[in-house]
């Protein structure tokens, strides 16, 4: 009898760390009820998802190089990869991200007899599906990961457990983070705080930082993780001291790092939930003007807390609204709080 070929999905979500991590356990719920997974995914996302076991086969878009061409040459691109999309012939393509030009072109263009998008989808993107998720559906949801695996439940896709994977680290890969870590004293355990991201809500007081790294840096190894630009905050908060990589280590190298530690200390930012991927060490995230209950890791609550600011309520707004009193959701939750949530976790 002839083996039932696999139908295959697409699976469109182009945009920040953040957001590709979220979907990884949407794209295994996928795969592991039968599907043949492709996934579209950009610039700052293709690191986690190329050679990872939730995908069949990452098809990557650069658009940030692409905002470099004139718009004829633009243009050419789209149509180059849409005709590669739609010689794969999906069965299934669902835009998670709904946004006109980052997905829903490519939605709309896949060939997929079946194209499902959120109502919510801004840009017009809605257009571009012939399935449209009510969004009250998927609002059902507190947490986003479980408001992407909304998508799942569409399909009838039977519930299975909570899966994130990443790429399996190489040999290589694996020696540099060794010849990194023999610096540090083996005799504490490995705490690796990540103080910065890009929204300036979403950042703890800088003295908040100073006053708890204080309070543990006797107790713990302790390393830091940043962007270059990150360099001058890392060097205030840490007086010196620890060892700081910030500018120093791609995607890849940053989650062996995670693997290697007892506990990350973050904020709502892709380090958090690049750590959440690993599935290995404890995390300690602290929300400001982002809501906790939306994007805090998910699973075990002796495994991942959050702490939030108990000053403003989370606005969920990149700039602060406030005349008086800016961004003070940053100056909380307390120094004391958080030290307290470390202590009880190590």
């Amino acid at each position: 009898m002839e083996k039932q070929a696999k139908k295959k999905i697409l699976l469109i979500r182009t945009s920040s760390l953040g957001d590709v991590i979220f979907n990884i356990p949407l794209a295994n719920r996928l795969k592991d009820n039968g599907y043949e997974v492709s996934w579209l995914v950009g610039d700052k996302g293709v690191q986690v998802i190329q050679n990872n076991s939730c995908v069949d086969e990452c098809i990557f878009v650069p658009l940030k190089k692409w905002k470099k061409h004139n718009i004829f040459k633009i243009i050419l691109n789209y149509i180059k990869l849409i005709q590669y999309i739609r010689s794969k012939r999906f069965d299934i393509a669902i835009d998670t991200q709904g946004l006109l030009f980052k997905s829903g072109i490519f939605l709309l263009f896949s060939g997929a007899k079946r194209r499902i998008i959120s109502s919510k989808a801004r840009e017009f993107s809605f257009l571009c599906a012939n399935e449209i998720i009510n969004n009250n559906y998927i609002e059902e949801e507190k947490n986003v990961v479980k408001k992407y695996l909304k998508y799942a439940d569409y399909l009838n896709i039977d519930e299975t457990n909570l899966k994130y994977t990443l790429p399996i680290p190489s040999k290589e890969l694996q020696k540099k983070i060794d010849i990194i870590l023999n610096q540090l004293d083996d005799s504490k355990p490995i705490v690796v705080i990540c103080p910065a991201t890009t929204w300036i809500g979403k950042h703890w007081d800088r003295d908040n930082w100073k006053n708890l790294i204080a309070k543990i840096e006797t107790q713990y190894s302790l390393i830091y993780t940043g962007t270059k630009n990150d360099i001058d905050l890392i060097e205030y908060i840490s007086c010196g001291k620890g060892l700081n990589l910030a500018g120093k280590t791609n995607l890849l190298e940053l989650a062996e790092l995670f693997r290697r530690a007892a506990l990350v200390i973050s904020l709502d930012s892709g380090s958090t939930h690049l750590a959440r991927a690993t599935n290995i060490p404890k995390i300690v995230s602290i929300f400001c003007c982002t809501p906790s209950e939306l994007y805090a890791p998910l699973g075990s609550n002796e495994k991942y807390i959050s702490v939030a600011s108990q000053t403003c309520k989370p606005c969920h707004k990149r700039k602060c609204k406030l005349k008086a009193g800016k961004y003070k959701c940053t100056l909380s939750p307390s120094v004391e709080e958080v030290y307290q949530v470390i202590q009880k976790m190590l």
